[in-house]
């Protein structure tokens, strides 16, 4: 009898018993199932909320391998123009923001209003503006 294989049949059941599988990268999918169920659930995260008038302010939510926060934007508050190196995604939670897309093609601008999950990355450049009278809410996450 081969005692060797006797630890193999022991943990037979057991997900990873050696350790040998790595966490996997989330998808976009997962990513957006991640903010929905989040943003469904205000009383995690509705305490943080912060008002300041003078920018925008944002909140870690959870960090592990992948980065979700909450920010709040004050009216009239307009990003820098920047692009996302990696994949993120992003919710409206309350009130409406402006995105300004630039590309090779043109300039390009649209409403971003609530309950609606965007995805951004790959290179595209863009802007955010609140041009509303009152305050904007958002979660995003991203791979790290």
């Amino acid at each position: 009898m081969n005692l060797d294989t006797i630890p193999d049949i022991t943990m037979r059941g057991q997900d990873d018993p050696h350790g040998l599988v790595t966490a996997a990268t989330p998808t976009v999918g997962q990513l957006a199932a991640r903010i929905r169920e989040l943003a469904g659930r205000p009383d995690t995260w509705w305490h943080l909320v912060r008002l300041d008038p003078a920018r925008p302010d944002r909140v870690v939510l959870e960090d592990g391998g992948v980065r979700v926060w909450l920010t709040t934007w004050p009216p009239g508050h307009r990003t820098d123009v920047h692009d996302h190196g990696g994949t993120q995604v992003s919710t409206v939670i309350a009130g409406e923001l402006t995105e300004i897309v630039i590309a090779a093609d043109g300039v390009t601008e649209r409403p971003l209003r609530a309950n609606r999950i965007r995805v951004h990355g790959g290179g595209r450049t863009h802007e955010i503006t609140n041009p509303g009278p009152a305050y904007a809410i958002t979660l995003h996450a991203q791979i790290d």
